[in-house]
């Protein structure tokens, strides 16, 4: 059995620990700097919980020795410790940030390194990467992927359309922060809460907007080889306009602790949500013009006592899987890895990456239009 820690236990980071201590097959640790949050973590499984400050490399670095792996389920501002820590502790290194400039420096620490670190292991970047990459591969030249992924609560009733699923921080930066994307062939960046569309899935109506962090590193991937890449994230119509007001009109970017304060006062949290997957690959394929599309929904579950939402099952999933992956040596044992390497298939066919298959498999399309 391999010795795993697991940094953070959070709202995810609990649900890592269950899925990996639950299977049978890892040893968990999970490290957090909240004795609270601590016990937070299901008692029904032989799950290790130990108080250190994340934020104490060198304390972290002492936690992660003699570890098979480090998943950081951590705030994303605190991702870059947790990857240090690993590479001087020397075992192998997942993420679920979407932070930009922390996988930047993941990169830089990956150079050389005798272990694997495998950051954006969750949803978006994740899941939707590995989509993306497994699509693209199929045609011969591309033309434009398109990425689009949200979770909803799946009874909105109040005029923002939204409950509080997973971190807050993590919302507030993704809405914030410059987003990566190619325009025309060109590698830019272009701005949070803009470029807004419209479209109708299974009956429903959806906006979709700019949001930071993504692309993961498709942008970095397909630059030269596609006209169009974005990623867009999916709410209900109306959502998009009031953010704008409050960050924009109101200035609450500047201020985003009293923004954090304003929405976890104000938005209930929900367990009643939907994960909603929409991806579109257009390009030449055998001399015809095609486009490929996969669209999924998948809610929550119940586990080990209690019940997941849907945005924790489909990121605790993501990294399990990957994790999985590694330890059945289906992906490389050092450098840095990108999760458009990672075949979908196997993905799927994995025991924790089945969750994405959703509740209903009937909820799952890929079809090619011509």
């Amino acid at each position: 059995m391999r010795r795993i820690v697991v940094v953070g236990a959070g709202k995810i980071g609990s649900i890592i620990a269950e899925n990996l201590a639950g299977s049978g097959d890892y040893l968990v640790t999970v490290l957090d700097r909240s004795a609270k949050a601590l016990e937070g973590v299901s008692k029904r499984l032989p799950i290790e919980r130990r108080e250190v400050d994340i934020g104490d490399v060198t304390a972290l670095t002492e936690a992660l020795t003699g570890a098979y792996a480090v998943l950081s389920a951590a705030p994303y501002h605190l991702t870059i410790k947790v990857a240090e820590a690993a590479a001087i502790a020397r075992c192998h290194y997942l993420d679920l940030t979407e932070d930009v400039a922390t996988t930047r420096r993941v990169k830089e620490l990956a150079a050389n390194a005798p272990n694997a670190f495998i950051p954006q292991c969750g949803l978006a970047p994740g899941f939707i990467s590995i989509v993306a990459g497994s699509l693209a591969k199929k045609f011969d030249t591309l033309e434009a992927v398109r990425l689009r992924v949200g979770a909803l609560p799946r009874y909105a009733s109040n005029s923002l359309g939204y409950n509080l699923t997973w971190s807050t921080d993590g919302v507030i930066n993704e809405y914030c922060e410059p987003c990566e994307a190619i325009v025309e062939g060109t590698l830019r960046e272009v701005p949070a809460l803009e470029e807004r569309e419209e479209f109708w899935l299974d009956g429903v109506p959806y906006e979709a907007f700019n949001t930071s962090g993504g692309l993961g590193s498709l942008a970095e991937v397909l630059k030269g080889r596609v006209r169009t890449l974005n990623y867009k994230t999916i709410r209900y119509p109306g959502h998009c306009q009031l953010m704008k007001t409050l960050l924009n009109d109101l200035r609450l970017r500047d201020r985003r602790d009293l923004f954090k304060t304003v929405l976890e006062g104000a938005l209930p949290a929900t367990l009643q949500d939907v994960v909603v997957i929409f991806v579109t690959v257009s390009g030449m394929l055998d001399g015809q013009l095609t486009q490929e599309s996969y669209s999924s929904r998948v809610f929550g579950d119940y586990a080990h006592g209690r019940q997941r939402t849907a945005i924790q099952t489909t990121t605790a999933a993501g990294i399990c899987a990957v994790l999985d992956m590694l330890a059945d040596g289906r992906l490389p044992a050092h450098g840095f890895i990108r999760q458009e390497d990672i075949a979908l298939d196997d993905f799927l066919a994995n025991r924790f990456g089945r969750a994405y298959q959703g509740a209903n498999p009937v909820d799952q399309v890929v079809a090619r239009v011509a």
